[in-house]
């Protein structure tokens, strides 16, 4: 593969914007669907049911929710664009096979599709963090230093999103997907309560989905604590994200080129 056809390649970026420019039409509904669900849970668990809930870690419960409900809004918006989405690009609009007919490659559609998906994510990610700042749940300027996590905690789970859609036959195949690697993701990574309260064989199960170290050092930079111990969990979450990437692109061009 020569180094202008590489899915890195200047051409990568032409297939992002054609995607942005699709999502500026309807950008006010996408928004909707991407924010509503983590916001209602910060409203409906963080204010009701966290003012039954003592402090954790010694801070209020709503203010603990918060940066993990970041980072596992981006994780659904980023599957669910390189997931349904994708695969109706792929399948039934057949826009992946139209763009490769031109001079761009097919490495380069599929790697500027998962890093629109992660662009995508990202938004939705800064408006929540605008939000919880807005509202004043943050109180250490390391807080900050969580959005370089969240941007890579969305490439990642776009990544694994078009692994999952290379092999998808069709839509009903990503009720596994979200319900037996998503949704487990969300109750057991530490969204909603410390990973120490659970059985010893159900922490060590934890910290091997991809969300965990992404609300571990999210919430640590929140809280302003910062040391060496964010070093494994950032250094897992580059790894993995590296490799799926990469992956997913090999997978997709399998399929899809004959």
């Amino acid at each position: 593969m020569r180094l202008g056809e590489s899915p890195l390649g200047r051409r990568v970026f032409k297939v992002w914007l054609r995607d942005l420019i699709v999502w500026s039409k309807y950008w006010h509904g996408s928004l909707v669907g991407s924010l509503g669900e983590p916001v209602l849970y910060f409203l409906g668990i963080g204010y009701g049911l966290g003012s039954f809930i003592p402090a954790i870690e010694g801070i209020p419960y709503i203010q603990y929710l918060a940066p993990a409900l970041i980072a596992s809004s981006v994780m659904n918006s980023a599957s669910f664009e390189t997931t349904f989405s994708s695969f109706t690009r792929m399948e039934i609009q057949k826009t992946y096979q139209s763009i490769a007919a031109t001079p761009v490659s097919m490495e380069e559609v599929i790697a500027g599709e998962i890093l629109w998906a992660a662009t995508k994510a990202c938004l939705t990610g800064t408006v929540m963090f605008i939000a919880v700042a807005f509202l004043g749940f943050i109180h250490s300027p390391w807080a900050f230093a969580a959005i370089p996590v969240v941007m890579m905690t969305a490439l990642l789970f776009a990544s694994i999103g078009m692994t999952v859609t290379s092999y998808a036959p069709d839509y009903d195949f990503f009720t596994y997907y979200f319900t037996l690697f998503l949704e487990p993701m969300f109750l057991f990574s530490g969204t909603f309560f410390p990973l120490s309260s659970m059985p010893p064989l159900l922490q060590t199960f934890a910290w091997f989905l991809p969300l965990t170290p992404s609300v571990y050092v999210v919430r640590s930079l929140f809280q302003g604590h910062v040391g060496f111990h964010l070093l494994g969990p950032l250094l897992g979450t580059i790894v993995l994200t590296l490799f799926f990437f990469f992956f997913a692109i090999r997978r997709m061009v399998k399929r899809l080129v004959v």
